[in-house]
Parts: structure tokens; sequence; C-alpha cells
């Protein structure tokens, strides 16, 4: 009786404009890697874009493809690599080819803020999901039905997250050892010089942890409300009491490791959401001071002026104005 030969696996890797060449780069390493050390192929692998037209990438280079995502043959699974949420992409005709992909063992992972558009063709509610650190806010506001964490990346059943960056080679080593072995993994995991591979659970280091490290948790935590509490601001006093710590001892640690008072680093950090949102969304500009905790327009225009040397109106005009000329 002849023995049958298991077939290799299929991914697909689509690229969506602005795709991060790190990532593209980590994950088709990670399983041609994985083929020479079998000394078999295990995975086959083929570049999409949803066009068929080659894709331009973040450092500027122009990656050609196999073929449009509609053209793709039946796959095991679909990498969805995008560095940016803004980009130019038809989502009904994305979530169309998509869906006709779909299968109940069709694995879909979103490499960086690839599961943005993922969630966007409605294909992880009800699902865990990570974004890189940056859009996590917008993440979770846009889609209520996504369970949305700050982890490194997330596996839940057949739909799956990473950050990108560095923890798209953490991710493609799991990957690859719930398939072939934790041994196999671990051997793969040598090949690339890997000190270790991080579990998922392990969270994006945001900008202050990676600045002060782990020394100094009450300021990292009175920091975390302030990002938790955009909309309806604390007073520092309330932020001191919820972090355990009195008020001077607060403004202590605000002065020798962020060289600013709590009230100012709070303010920074409301009128930066702000720019996000009056860079990325249709959102009104009074909708959008509301939704930093300015209680009026009046307000908010001149905390913004004073900030960034510009009003919130001439923020969006210029950025209409740019995308215009892009157009």
């Amino acid at each position: 009786m002849q023995t049958q030969v298991a077939k290799p696996l299929r991914y697909g890797i689509l690229l969506l404009p602005h795709a991060a060449m790190a990532d593209l780069a980590l994950i088709t390493e990670v399983l041609s890697r994985a083929n020479q050390l079998a000394e078999k192929k295990l995975y086959e692998f083929l570049l999409l874009s949803p066009s068929g037209d080659a894709m331009p990438l973040t450092n500027g280079i122009k990656a050609p493809v196999d073929l449009p995502l509609s053209y793709a043959p039946k796959l095991d699974g679909l990498f969805v690599i995008a560095d940016e949420i803004a980009g130019d992409v038809d989502v009904d005709e994305l979530s169309k080819t998509i869906h006709a992909q779909a299968t109940e063992k069709l694995q879909l992972i979103g490499i960086g803020c690839g599961s943005y558009w993922l969630a966007r063709a409605g294909l992880l509610n009800g699902y865990r999901s990570t974004i890189h650190w940056q859009e996590i806010n917008r993440f979770t506001e846009e889609f209520p039905e996504v369970i949305v964490s700050s982890n490194l990346y997330e596996i839940d059943r057949n739909r799956m997250s990473c950050a990108g960056g560095a923890s798209t080679l953490d991710f493609m080593m799991v990957l690859v050892g719930q398939q072939q072995g934790h041994d196999f993994a671990a051997q793969l995991s040598e090949l690339f010089s890997m000190e270790r591979i991080r579990p998922g659970n392990e969270r994006q280091r945001i900008p202050l942890a990676t600045r002060i490290g782990a020394s100094q948790p009450k300021l990292t935590e009175a920091v975390s409300l302030m990002e938790a509490n955009i909309e309806e601001p604390l007073t520092t006093d309330d932020i001191a009491y919820y972090v355990g710590i009195s008020r001077r001892q607060l403004e202590r640690l605000f002065k020798q490791h962020l060289s600013a008072v709590p009230s100012k680093y709070y303010l920074e950090l409301r009128l930066k959401r702000a720019r996000q949102l009056l860079q990325q969304t249709s959102k009104s500009i009074v909708q959008i001071g509301l939704a930093c905790g300015f209680s009026s327009g009046p307000h908010f225009s001149s905390s913004y002026r004073n900030h960034f040397g510009i009003t919130p109106r001439e923020e969006r005009s210029s950025r209409n104005t740019g995308k215009n000329a892009s157009e």
C-alpha cells in the first residue's frame, strides 16, 4: 500500500499599500528556513496584492507579486500585512474576495495593522485580536465586537494577529511549532539566533515603558490611567489617589523621569490624540475636541495652537491638501 505524502501548507501573503518590508521578509524567511531544516517542502507561499500590481512598501520599494488575491488558488492560510490604517483599500472587494477563500480551516492572520483590515471585512467579530500599539485606541473604538488586547500576538482558533516588527518572528516560530512540533521550532529559532521565543501574552512595549523600564511602576500606572481617560480627564489628585501615592510624590516622579508636571503631560497626551483623530478620521473638530476632554471649541483650538503652532482647522486643511496632491 502506497504511503500518502502530506501536501505542503499553502499560504497567501497579501500586501496592502505600504506594508512593512521587515514583516514580509520575516514571514517568508521563516517558511523558507523551515523547508530547509526539514529537507522537504513543508510550506509554499504566494505573494498577493488586491489588484495583482506591484505593491509599494514602507521603504519605498515596490514588491512584485504573483497574483491578485481574487486569482489565488485555495489557501490553507492568508497573511494580511499592513503598516497603516489609512491606505487606499477597497474594503468591499477585499471582504468579498477573502470570504470567497474563507473556510472553517482557513487561517486568517493580520500582521501589523493587517488585523484592522480583517476587522473592516467583518472577519474578527468575537475573536481576540491585537494590533500595533499606535492604533490600539482606534481599533478598540471602531470595532467593539472585537476583543482587543495589547499583547504581542494573539491566536484565537483560526484567527491570528501580530503587532508586527520583531514580534513577527516570535509569532512565526509559535505558528510553525503548532504545526511541526515544539522541538522543530526550537531548532528553527536557533538558526535565527533567538535567545527565546516570547509568548503571545507578553504585552507590547509602549514608549514610556521603553524609556523608564520597569523601575517606576507607579509612574507607568499613572500614565496608563491618563491614556485610558482621554475623554473625561482625571484630576492630578484623582490619579495620585488611584495609584496610591501622594500628589507631591506623583509630581516628583513626573518631573524626574518625564521633565513635566502631570497636568502638562496629560494635556500633551490629549492633544496628540486629537491630532491623530484630525489626521485619520472624518469626525468634526468639535467632536474631536470633546472626545479629547476639551469642554469647548475655543479652548480646544487655543490649546492646540499653543502646542502645535497651528489650529485644528489648519491641521485638517493641510491633511486634505496633502491628500489631494497625492491623488
